[in-house]
């Protein structure tokens, strides 16, 4: 995107088109124009260790924190972007909207939240501030919120509502709060926005009870000063450390979630959950090699920093009328499963509400249908109870075999590593072959990293005896998890 292009559709009046100015584009192209305190925040994870763990020492392999194993179990979560562009049809705000243009006639946060959790979701996150600076709770720091709609008289808090609606349906909360903020008038001078931001997240982290995951992303552009701000991202992340010490932080540099580099749903073909924290040292930064790490990871990596896969099920991230007939298909949705879930990450899946308050009917039936293909394609594991035997070739290989007893027609491998022992597998190879003595074995998969699953599809075989060979180890490996599906 050329600068010239970027000026037009972020200044005041011109609407951001829907889908085409993703957040990477953006940053990449306003990077040369960042003040950052890179020297601060480089290895932030190992200067700054979770109180339960997640970073190992230079010398050991790193492992999840408890907070980290369970965010990854949870596989999907629901992202909701909602508040006043949702209203005024754009993506990005400028921070000049009337709050009282806010005022969704029917809100209902726990249909959000009975959505999900009907359609096999355990977490859902909302953006309790966007780019636009407006707050979707009665803050005390600004008058560009909710206080000042006509939404339940002035007197409404969506915060509350939501993080309501998520423990009544049993869900997990997550918020995203952003730090670029074109509405506040101390953006840019940066100690005076720094000061107020940490206000903000101090009250989003003190006064709804535990918080799952808190969401940052890096945009940087100019305030209603025409200034660009620093971010103080230690004393942003220490915050959160401090309030919520159970919570995941995600960011492009994390420190415990990271960014899997782009927004159309698909994590690296290759993915490791440790990271060189040295390479991404801010949220924001550019480069190729930033690129590589986010979504490939590294096996040498000295952090566990799993990535988190976000898409939209829309063009856009905000609710848009026109893009009713736009809605991803169940069938690609089932795609993004494996694209994501499937391949060592977490589906980050946007379902904005629309200006009424409520998800739309289309989005709805589409989650639920992606929920119930799951269900079906993997409701019967062709191999459940079967236990893979063992054999160590040398220090770099091992195979694994398992014998069905039976001949079936497979489609679906799934290998999962113990990833709270860390991760091992470089390269993998699956073998198949429907002979009881072990002859004709041929080759039907063959892939990467494994880590918390790893999903292949492969034309349907018959299958009596399967084969894995576990190939250039990367230290000794736990038994590993495999399951196969028809499908």
């Amino acid at each position: 995107m050329s600068e010239q292009k970027r000026r037009l559709e972020t200044s005041p009046g011109n609407a951001v088109p829907r889908s085409r100015l993703t957040r990477r584009a953006f940053l990449t192209a306003t990077a040369g124009g960042l003040a950052l305190p890179g020297a601060a925040l480089r290895g932030f994870g190992r200067i700054r260790p979770r109180r339960d763990g997640a970073v190992a020492h230079p010398q050991e392999r790193p492992t999840p924190s408890p907070s980290q194993l369970a965010w990854q179990r949870d596989e999907l979560a629901l992202f909701l972007h909602f508040g006043v562009n949702t209203f005024t049809d754009r993506e990005w705000g400028d921070g000049t909207e009337d709050p009282a243009i806010f005022d969704p006639s029917r809100l209902d946060a726990r249909q959000w939240a009975r959505v999900a959790r009907e359609s096999g979701f355990r977490a859902m996150i909302l953006t309790a501030k966007h780019h636009d600076g407006f707050c979707l709770w009665p803050t005390e720091t600004t008058r560009h919120s909710v206080a000042s709609s006509p939404w339940r008289d002035g007197e409404g808090d969506l915060v509350r509502e939501f993080v309501d609606a998520c423990r009544a349906e049993d869900l997990k909360p997550g918020l995203y709060c952003s730090p670029w903020d074109r509405n506040a008038p101390s953006y840019g001078d940066s100690p005076r926005y720094n000061h107020m931001f940490v206000a903000q997240l101090t009250e989003l982290l003190t006064g709804y009870g535990p918080i799952h995951e808190v969401w940052f992303d890096g945009a940087n552009g100019e305030g209603p000063n025409g200034r660009r701000q620093e971010y103080d991202w230690p004393r942003f992340w220490g915050l959160v450390r401090e309030l919520q010490p159970e919570a995941v932080i995600f960011s492009d540099a994390g420190p415990d979630v990271r960014w899997i580099g782009n927004e159309v749903g698909s994590a690296g073909a290759t993915n490791w959950s440790a990271v060189d924290p040295e390479v991404v040292p801010y949220p924001g930064a550019t480069g190729d090699d930033v690129m590589d790490m986010l979504q490939q990871g590294d096996p040498e990596g000295t952090v566990w920093r799993p990535g988190e896969t976000d898409v939209s099920i829309r063009p856009g991230w905000f609710y848009h009328a026109g893009e009713d007939d736009e809605v991803r298909t169940v069938e690609n949705l089932v795609e993004l499963y494996f694209t994501s879930v499937g391949r060592n990450s977490k589906l980050l899946l946007n379902v904005p509400p629309t200006p009424e308050g409520l998800l739309h009917e289309t989005d709805v039936a589409r989650l639920l249908g992606m929920h119930e293909a799951l269900t079906r394609r993997f409701e019967t594991d062709l191999a459940a109870g079967l236990a893979p035997r063992r054999q160590r070739v040398d220090e770099r290989l091992a195979v694994e075999e398992l014998d069905l007893g039976r001949v079936v027609e497979a489609g679906t491998v799934e290998l999962r590593e113990p990833i709270e022992r860390g991760q091992t597998i470089r390269r993998y190879t699956v073998d198949a072959t429907e002979s009881a003595d072990g002859d004709g074995w041929r080759a039907i998969v063959a892939g990467t990293t494994v880590g918390y699953k790893r999903l292949d599809r492969f034309e349907p075989v018959p299958v009596r005896r399967l084969r894995v060979h576990l190939e250039d180890l990367h230290g000794e490996p736990p038994p590993i998890g495999v399951c196969l599906y028809a499908g």
